[in-house]
């Protein structure tokens, strides 16, 4: 029998190149997004059906599962991908911009997998793949919010993988870096924290900023495509593989980050930063 995908933030990126993706392979993919009016193209593939899913509106979410149920029967699996970037010093965000950064990638994960389990139960089958990023694994300055939700994400999907695993419910962390040709760049430079910082961050704020465009001239450009096949692989492999390395360029600090000592790990990170 066809498999069917609910995938969230389809209307750019990573979203809409794993909806096309699933649907090249063969899946039936729920294609959910904020304004379904934004999913131009998508509507067009067979096997594919557009609806709207806003992880801040819970009502959206119970009606995006159950228009899928009726439409395909059954989910098989569920990409938790809507996101975006909070950028800015920690002290220069407003308590507002910070709930919005946790109700989107944190809250709202949280939100449409509790909606979508009794479904998995009711089969004891069904895979969750949460996309997390390079900055759920190592912290980085001027993203101390978008870090910490990513961090929170790897957290409870770590924990759920064990809940679930008894039930017969897979659950999966992608950790793609930045990919420069999707729009979550253009958010997350658009999204501050609308409150001064104090000048004493300037040293600071301008050392960040010489290393994160070091970072983005000298980086492995990996594609949408490239971290939806990475998505596609995480679903489709049958493992319990937890954790995907999804594009090159954080590979360097992912094994920094884990296979090193935590004093070499802080040393090369605040040396690299201008921060010793």
């Amino acid at each position: 029998m066809t498999k069917t995908v609910l995938i969230t933030g389809c209307s750019s990126g990573f979203g809409a190149a794993s909806a096309r993706l699933f649907a090249e392979r063969g899946w039936n993919v729920i294609a959910t997004m904020r304004s379904p009016k934004d999913g131009a193209g998508l509507p067009d593939l067979e096997r594919v059906l557009v609806t709207r899913l806003d992880v801040q509106a819970p009502d959206t979410i119970e009606s995006a599962i159950a228009e899928g149920l009726a439409r395909f029967g059954r989910i098989d699996a569920l990409v938790n991908n809507a996101g975006f970037g909070l950028f800015g010093l920690f002290e220069g965000t407003s308590r507002e911009k910070i709930q919005e950064q946790f109700d989107v990638n944190l809250f709202g994960v949280m939100d449409v997998t509790r909606a979508i389990l009794p479904h998995f139960r009711s089969r004891k089958a069904g895979v969750i793949v949460n996309v997390s990023s390079g900055a759920g694994v190592f912290g980085l300055p001027m993203i101390s919010l978008y870090n910490a939700s990513k961090f929170a994400l790897e957290g409870f999907s770590e924990s759920l993988s064990y809940e679930l695993a008894p039930l017969g419910v897979t659950v999966k962390i992608v950790e793609p870096g930045g990919v420069l040709e999707t729009s979550f760049g253009a958010r997350s430079g658009a999204e501050s924290g609308h409150v001064a910082a104090p000048s004493d961050y300037e040293p600071v704020s301008a050392a960040s900023a010489r290393v994160f465009e070091g970072l983005r001239s000298n980086r492995a450009l990996a594609t949408s495509a490239d971290v939806a096949a990475v998505i596609f692989a995480a679903t489709s492999d049958g493992s319990d593989q937890l954790r995907y390395v999804a594009t090159e360029d954080i590979k360097p600090l992912v094994a920094l980050r884990r296979e090193s000592s935590e004093e070499n790990y802080m040393a090369t990170m605040r040396e690299k930063f201008s921060l010793l």
